[in-house]
């Protein structure tokens, strides 16, 4: 396998890990301590955080931030303008108006899981979980969990149904068990969850 590119550009630590495979375009900063695996894309001007975690081939799109301490999965999809955040309380300064510093609050990080993908400008509240194959409609934001396969859309994201693991949309077969329509992959539903059957 290839070495990783960076563009000359780019501002990455040298305290970054960078997997082979992995190109790195214009402008993108990754910061110390980050961890971007192998066959992996980042981007024109995305921001990768301290000590993020990136699995294997993973594309981080145009201009997307992914504040630390974030963890995405093998094959994770990160559109244009995302922003996954790490602030739950956000504030520029303490109640009695000190400028707030790196130690004055605790960063919580979004964890998105292996496959699924955030569509172009969503917003991921910090501490949420996105869950294996799961797809974010374009624009959502995303202030809760998100169970594995579920497809969510709009402000504030709901969900409206399941995918399979090529973004298609899964509707029940009759019998209470959804099949994707590229794979024939085969799910039963219950408490909100889907399970793989077979």
């Amino acid at each position: 396998m290839k070495p990783p590119f960076v563009h000359e550009s780019a501002d990455v630590s040298p305290d970054a890990k960078i997997g082979d495979g992995t190109s790195i375009w214009h402008l993108v900063q990754v910061r110390e301590g980050a961890e971007i695996g192998e066959e992996c894309v980042i981007g024109r001007a995305a921001y990768i955080g301290t000590g993020v975690k990136i699995g294997n081939r993973t594309k981080v799109q145009n201009l997307a931030l992914v504040y630390e301490p974030a963890v995405l999965g093998n094959g994770v999809f990160i559109g244009p303008a995302v922003v996954l955040t790490n602030d739950v309380y956000p504030r520029s300064v303490d109640a009695d108006m000190n400028l707030k510093g790196g130690d004055d609050w605790d960063a919580v990080g979004v964890t998105v899981g292996d496959g699924a993908a955030i569509g172009a400008r969503s917003v991921v509240l910090a501490g949420t979980n996105v869950g294996e194959w799961a797809l974010i409609g374009a624009g959502s934001t995303v202030i809760r969990d998100v169970p594995s396969y579920a497809l969510v859309v709009g402000n504030p994201g709901v969900q409206k149904g399941w995918v399979g693991r090529t973004g298609k949309r899964m509707q029940p077969n009759g019998d209470g068990v959804f099949v994707c329509p590229d794979t024939g992959d085969r799910f039963t539903e219950a408490d909100g969850e889907l399970t793989r059957l077979g």
